[in-house]
């Protein structure tokens, strides 16, 4: 027979944050926020759910089978929730801001869901936090993209930052002139690169291609590799604009460079970059270049960045003590809101039973200032 699950489980993937955890997020969330605020980003705020269409067709890769859709009982189409704001902020773009002058520089965060998780990371909701700049696509464009993510992470408490760039739109480029290749063999040399695997490259008819498997690691030397290879001005002009990014980064962060990696890359056009920083397992973001689809068909260049510190947060919690003032019944209130503006965070009595250390405070208010308990 059939028995009820615990009403009070959450659904796999799910989970509550709690304290210390619940103030850390947003204490990081702030404070990357206002990194991007720094730089000139307006906030934007969409919904947690749109109508699916929106959300699938207004960039190339977008993944339907990761949204969790459902159908709106007051229109009967389907909505989705979303798995990746950058979507909403292009929309948002597209059509409320239209005409707003370029570039146009917008900020968001939030959380998102995914329909499931995967092996490393069965978590299904994250906190997302990202910047676009919708109008360009240039070399300065994604240098400031780069310089403005590795920025935001230091500031939510992230040290040892490695970026690697990559080029997602290096093999349609190349097969268009400098190193042919019939149309039906771009997208399995695209994905044995991207797999690392010589001998299938090989096989699928990508011979030509090999040199890029070994042009990859710190970034001075494989660019010296990729120069190395007779490809024509389409790939010189790429790695021109690598060159002036990786200036512009300079020592904020070590720079590594992998030309094939199309991983997360779905929708980026001709520059890609992921994030990393020490003692976190995985990416903290990626970013780059790509186009934006207006329900016309209309295209508009942007560039910009997702970040998913949901790793900071869990590793950062709970290394900061946090002080915390007692206010016993009868105290007073204005050296209490006097103290509160300079920092203190204060627990009034609510009756005589209550206990300053029980309550998890530090310090009690005596004769006006805090002393330690």
């Amino acid at each position: 027979m059939f028995e009820e699950a615990d009403p009070d489980l959450l659904p796999e993937g799910l989970s509550d944050r709690l304290p210390p955890l619940a103030a850390e997020a947003m204490r990081v969330t702030r404070a990357m926020t206002d990194a991007l605020a720094g730089h000139g980003y307006d906030p934007v705020q969409p919904p947690m759910v749109e109508f699916e269409r929106s959300l699938a067709s207004r960039m190339a890769g977008t993944q339907r089978k990761r949204m969790v859709r459902f159908v709106d009982p007051a229109s009967l189409r389907t909505l989705a929730l979303r798995s990746d704001m950058t979507v909403q902020v292009g929309r948002i773009a597209a059509t409320s801001m239209r005409d707003t002058p370029r570039p146009l520089r917008l900020s968001y965060a939030g959380q998102v869901l995914l329909l499931k998780g995967d092996g490393l990371e069965p978590e299904r909701e994250r906190l997302q936090v990202g910047a676009e700049i919708v109008g360009s696509d240039s070399v300065a464009a994604a240098s400031e993209s780069v310089v403005v993510a590795i920025e935001a992470l230091k500031a939510a408490g992230a040290t040892d930052i490695s970026v690697d760039f990559t080029l997602p739109d290096l093999v349609d480029t190349l097969a268009a002139e400098a190193l042919p290749l019939p149309a039906a063999s771009i997208a399995p040399v695209r994905r044995e690169l991207d797999a690392k695997d010589a001998g299938s490259l090989v096989a699928v008819g990508g011979e030509a291609y090999l040199p890029l498997l070994y042009a990859t690691g710190p970034f001075a030397s494989a660019v010296t590799k990729l120069e190395a290879l007779s490809a024509g001005d389409a790939l010189k002009s790429r790695l021109d604009g690598l060159k002036q990014i990786a200036e512009r980064v300079g020592d904020a962060a070590r720079l590594t460079l992998d030309p094939t990696e199309r991983h997360g890359f779905e929708y980026q056009s001709w520059f890609g970059f992921t994030i990393y920083a020490a003692g976190v397992r995985g990416a903290l973001g990626r970013g780059g270049t790509y186009r934006i689809t207006s329900e016309g068909g209309h295209e508009e260049v942007a560039t910009g960045f997702s970040l998913y510190p949901d790793p900071l947060i869990a590793d950062s919690a709970g290394t900061v003590a946090v002080e915390r003032l007692f206010l016993p019944l009868g105290h007073d209130r204005d050296a209490a809101a006097r103290l509160r503006t300079v920092g203190w965070r204060t627990v009034a009595a609510l009756d005589a039973a209550d206990d300053a250390a029980s309550l998890g405070c530090t310090h009690i208010l005596r004769d006006g200032e805090p002393a330690r308990l």
